[in-house]
């Protein structure tokens, strides 16, 4: 078993955890909304005002801070007023961009931020900009938010909302150098100008960002809308494709141990797009006042076979788990400038950490990440520093991943991952001046292929793990191959 040295200096502080970095992303694409999280008042299935109870008592446990909607692509085809007033009456439309189905708008403005409400969570919404007017999106923001004697806050009254609801965070647009328009940036850029303009203060404007990772877009959007409180966040978005191919870009469950490699080598990836879009977003903004906002990211995989392929439903295995976690530290590591991150997507599409089917529900590995990591929310990024070794011959693939963290309280936490399938790890961590007591650590292991379905629902789920000990400055634990560890110090 191969031996590595690790070091914690809880004294050095970095940079405070956003806990948006553990948002979620919910697109009006496949089953995530109509299914996932919306059955109708009407459905058998337990709801309150037609949202499911067990997916909102899911979301609450692992303590979902914002999310994401309703787009996108979708956001910037979707027209607001479609989607409030009575069912009965609102405008049906095709959904051009994912499956070509009938949207019957029967989930909008209401029903997504009392889902918000129900599950305690931010609500950040995304204009729209690729076929919407700048009189649209402020119209909306003020539907939503305003208190004062107004058209559309007569017009929310009416339709039964009383007091104005408080959004957080505000998108304009999506995708706009693709499915959002085709512009350049230097178009993007005035039209960005023009739409914060007339939304006007209070809630955080987030501008679109580049196609992963194209420091040009970067560069002209911060030097001509990052300044004067403009705005507080640009959006990045990457996703990892097992074959690097659009076209064929490899299933969810069946793969091999190259693929497994080779998936998790492309996911690293995004520790360059950071760092390259942090050095130019410091040249414009060293006070770090505009946030970078990874509003998009996860495994895209080829759909289950048999199902709609505009839908992007697939399986979730321990390999999406190594992957979110390294994400995830990815993200601790860097939250100094990222203030907030969207996984894609919530339930029944990408890489979801809920699926459903009728009356069923399954965790999936991703969940269990996510549950795993929480405690890091709001808490202080500390300096950790692990020995590491490259497993994948000719890519940058380190085996292991970790990021530290101390709470309110002054609990350290620990979230490490191995992803060699064929070595366990011995760590050896020095903490200078720890003076912890107790010591309680969670595993997430399981074969690379391993999922969950609806007929065996916790074949990989996490469990308490006892070899970890503590012994004064001294840490020492086993990591096991193919694995995610959380400890905790107190």
């Amino acid at each position: 078993m191969a031996a590595l040295k690790m070091t914690i200096d809880k004294s050095n502080k970095i940079s405070k955890i956003n806990k948006e970095i553990y948002g979620h992303f919910a697109e009006h694409l496949g089953r995530c909304v109509y299914g996932g999280i919306y059955v109708g008042e009407d459905s058998p299935i337990p709801n309150v005002r037609g949202i499911r109870k067990d997916v909102v008592e899911a979301l609450k446990a692992i303590k979902i801070p914002v999310v994401r909607w309703p787009g996108g692509c979708f956001a910037d085809t979707y027209h607001w007023m479609d989607g409030v007033g009575p069912k009965e009456s609102r405008k049906k439309i095709v959904n051009t961009n994912w499956g070509g189905v009938t949207e019957d708008n029967s989930f909008g403005t209401h029903e997504f931020l009392d889902f918000c409400e129900q599950v305690g969570c931010e609500a950040y919404v995304s204009v729209n900009v690729g076929s919407g007017t700048v009189q649209e999106a402020k119209d909306w923001v003020e539907y939503m938010t305003s208190s004062n004697d107004s058209p559309m806050t007569a017009l929310r009254k009416q339709n039964g909302r009383e007091e104005p609801w408080k959004i957080k965070y505000i998108g304009i647009g999506n995708e706009n150098w693709g499915c959002g328009g085709s512009m350049t940036s230097e178009y993007y850029s005035d039209v960005y100008n023009q739409f914060q303009q007339f939304i006007g203060w209070g809630p955080q404007k987030i501008a679109c960002g580049p196609n992963s990772n194209d420091p040009a877009w970067t560069d002209k959007l911060m030097s001509k809308c990052g300044g004067w409180g403009r705005m507080q966040g640009l959006s990045l978005h990457y996703y990892t494709i097992p074959t690097s191919n659009w076209g064929k870009k490899g299933s969810s469950v069946e793969f091999d141990e190259d693929e497994y490699y080779k998936t998790l080598a492309n996911t690293w990836f995004m520790e360059r797009i950071i760092r390259d879009q942090k050095g130019v977003m410091q040249r414009y903004d060293d006070d770090k006042k505009v946030g970078l906002i990874v509003d998009e990211w996860g495994i895209w995989t080829d759909v289950i076979e048999g199902t709609n392929p505009g839908f992007l439903y697939q399986q979730n295995t321990m390999r999406d788990a190594i992957l979110a976690s390294i994400n995830l530290n990815l993200f601790n590591l860097n939250s100094d400038r990222i203030k907030m991150a969207n996984i894609a997507q919530m339930v029944n599409v990408l890489q979801a950490l809920i699926l459903t089917e009728g009356e069923s529900m399954v965790l999936t590995p991703t969940y269990h990440v996510f549950d795993m990591y929480k405690e890091h929310m709001d808490a202080m990024l500390v300096y950790s520093n692990i020995e590491n070794k490259n497993i994948y011959e000719g890519k940058y693939l380190p085996a292991v991943s970790q990021s530290v963290s101390e709470d309110e309280s002054g609990k350290l936490h620990i979230t490490v991952s191995n992803s060699s399938l064929d070595e366990d790890f011995d760590v050896d961590c020095v903490i200078p001046r720890a003076e912890y007591t107790t010591v309680k650590a969670r595993i997430l292991t399981s074969g690379y292929k391993d999922f969950n379905d609806f007929d065996h629902p916790e074949d990989v789920c996490p469990s308490d793990y006892s070899e970890v000990k503590l012994c004064g400055e001294k840490l020492c634990f086993t990591l096991p191959r193919c694995s995610v560890l959380s400890i905790e110090l107190g």
